[in-house]
């Protein structure tokens, strides 16, 4: 596996040339990694016009991933995103009417800042009642799907795509095979935010990326799950896309990244190519192994305390490199447990008031899992306190999906004269730019909408202390 982007810039760096371009910092070592931090310099080819060693690499990318085409972001999943979103409209029938995206209500608000610079309607997929009380879990089931894309038709409408987040910030991941081939029977493109699982087009036991089991596009950070710098992410084009002209997908890129991408977190996704095409696979199924294990563990350890919930999630419809704890198993919301592990050397990937994740790869030492163990051992030997399970806000959830009521287009609403007030004097008023904490990014209530009594539940749920509210007298 060649990497002809940290080639060239290693010999960049050992040439002695006088930097007279930019960055300002000359190669000379602040941080240390100045030396190999360039810009677009003659031979180090343009990332939205590559033809050099950029296009090398994303071929590598290609071939490894098995896409039709892979193209790199050094602005995240984000970028990805807007940009797969604008394709997919390109794509479409032109119709005359409004376009409208019929997506999965847990998706990051990346999508509502593409809808508000692409100016598109969203159509929203609810979890079924019993499904419903995390707002980071939308599963979406066959049966629900079809009856959305039908409902549509009758209406005389057809989506320019469908978009499922999968996996989701818990690890809980969609039945994309099935999905798509609903999205096939309609004529409507699968887009997947993958930004979680980019690794599994790796798992020794048979990929389950998106793209292998049917989705026309999807996104992945490889900076969540891979050994890739942050800002590192991958566009990835299946047969079934809707647009594959390069220059396209390279101005659509363009159209929502900077002129300055960054080479250090290129020369990342082009050494990390190389790590894939070796044992990785075996690295990665060592990894799954030992979570499965201490999964199992957790459980058992949890279970001796005389708790009937599982404390570690588990089940075949989750990611294998995500540890979600169900703190309730505790007697403790989701934030304590994760002060706890805190308190004993461990940081988080994220925490609410039931739920707490922790995301592994191969490249944690064993010791991590070990030290995990042992803080949880230590909590469960201080006996667990008689508590009933938070509230799961299920009835919320259901009057959440009842009350939101558009009244506003998100790109009215985004752009629109807006203040901020305590989120629990917003009841009534329309929601301007959605206030969510990253991670994990996802809106209680979308721009646009008007902000109901179930709303307050959760952002009382979720520590949401102010909203940005679109000014009254301006619509």
């Amino acid at each position: 596996m060649t990497t002809p982007i940290v080639d060239f810039v290693r010999r960049y760096a050992q040439s002695g040339t006088a930097r007279l371009h930019m960055p300002g910092h000359k190669g000379q070592s602040l941080l240390g990694c100045e030396p190999w931090d360039i810009t677009e310099i003659r031979g180090a080819d343009e990332l939205y016009e590559a033809e050099g060693i950029i296009a090398q690499s994303e071929a590598n990318a290609t071939r490894l991933f098995g896409t039709a085409h892979t193209y790199y972001s050094t602005e995240g999943s984000s970028q990805c995103i807007r940009a797969m979103l604008c394709l997919a409209m390109q794509g479409a029938p032109r119709t005359g009417k409004r376009p409208v995206l019929l997506a999965a209500r847990n998706a990051h608000k990346a999508l509502l800042y593409a809808a508000a610079l692409l100016d598109f309607d969203i159509r929203w997929l609810w979890p079924a009642p019993e499904d419903t009380g995390a707002l980071c879990s939308c599963p979406v089931t066959v049966q629900a799907l079809s009856a959305a894309l039908e409902e549509l038709a009758g209406q005389g409408g057809t989506p320019f795509g469908v978009y499922l987040t999968s996996p989701d910030y818990l690890g809980g991941m969609q039945d994309i095979a099935a999905l798509s081939a609903v999205c096939d029977a309609h004529g409507v493109p699968l887009l997947v935010d993958n930004a979680h699982g980019a690794y599994l087009r790796f798992l020794p036991g048979g990929s389950r990326h998106p793209i292998d089991l049917g989705a026309a596009a999807c996104c992945d950070s490889g900076h969540k799950t891979l050994p890739v710098l942050t800002g590192g992410a991958y566009l990835h084009l299946g047969p079934k896309a809707p647009v594959q002209e390069e220059s396209t997908v390279r101005s659509a890129l363009a159209l929502f990244g900077s002129t300055s991408p960054s080479y250090l977190i290129l020369q990342s996704l082009d050494a990390c190519n190389r790590l894939l095409s070796t044992d990785y696979p075996a690295r990665l199924q060592e990894c799954c192994d030992r979570l499965a294990a201490l999964r199992a563990r957790l459980n058992a350890l949890a279970a001796a305390q005389g708790t009937a919930l599982p404390l570690a999630l588990d089940g075949p419809a989750r990611e294998p490199m995500k540890l979600t704890l169900d703190a309730a198993a505790l007697g403790l919301t989701g934030q304590a447990l994760a002060d706890h592990l805190r308190q004993n050397g461990m940081e988080c990937e994220y925490a609410d008031p039931r739920y707490l994740v922790l995301m592994f790869t191969p490249e944690n030492p064993a010791e991590d899992m070990a030290r995990l163990e042992a803080a949880l051992a230590e909590l469960c030997a201080r006996g667990i306190p008689p508590a009933d399970p938070p509230a799961e806000h299920r009835e919320a959830f259901c009057a959440l999906a009842r009350q939101a009521e558009p009244r506003l287009t998100v790109r009215q609403a985004v752009f629109a004269p807006q203040e901020t007030i305590p989120a629990g004097s917003a009841l009534g008023r329309v929601c301007a730019l959605p206030t969510v904490s990253c991670p994990p990014a996802i809106p209680i209530v979308v721009s646009g909408e008007v902000i109901g009594p179930a709303a307050l539940e959760f952002f009382a749920a979720y520590g949401v202390e102010t909203v940005s509210v679109v000014k009254p007298e301006k619509f």
